[in-house]
């Protein structure tokens, strides 16, 4: 992973980041958001992967419903954003939607993606600090706006 600020503006800062092959988009992005103090932000990105891992959230059961899917896939869209955890550290919340060869599409909450060949993702940091809060009896936090910066 590589990355560069793009723009800074009236607080508001533009990040390129460029995933190479073989890297973890989460775990890249997560070390980007540590390393650049991120408190708040947008992340879109497009590119390729040869795994992901995603995921649908069962209301009823209260947890993550993962699944993989194994083979070279056009990353068509993934937006999300970072806030802040209780315990200060940048926590990304995304979604993905992927392509198969034939076309067919598959969508859901980002838990892994292996890039192959590259991932271009853009995180345009807020001033404002977002904080999350986990949801009881639930496998999610949500951002608190009465609570964040």
């Amino acid at each position: 992973m590589e990355y560069r600020k793009i723009a800074d503006s009236a607080g508001a800062k533009i990040y390129a980041v460029i995933m190479s092959e073989g890297d973890e988009a989460v775990a890249e992005l997560t070390r980007f958001a540590e390393t650049e103090g991120i408190g708040g932000a947008q992340v879109s990105g497009i590119g390729a992967a040869s795994r992901v891992v995603l995921a649908w959230l069962d209301f009823k059961a209260k947890k993550y419903r993962p699944f993989k899917i194994k083979e070279q896939l056009e990353v068509t869209s993934l937006l999300g954003d970072f806030a802040l955890t209780q315990e200060g550290k940048p926590q990304l919340h995304a979604h993905v939607t992927v392509a198969k060869r034939d076309g067919s599409v598959h969508a859901g909450h980002l838990m892994e993606l292996q890039v192959r060949p590259t991932l271009e993702i853009i995180v345009t940091e807020t001033p404002a600090r977002l904080r999350k809060r986990p949801e009881p009896g639930m496998p999610v936090a949500t951002i608190r706006l009465s609570e964040s910066d």
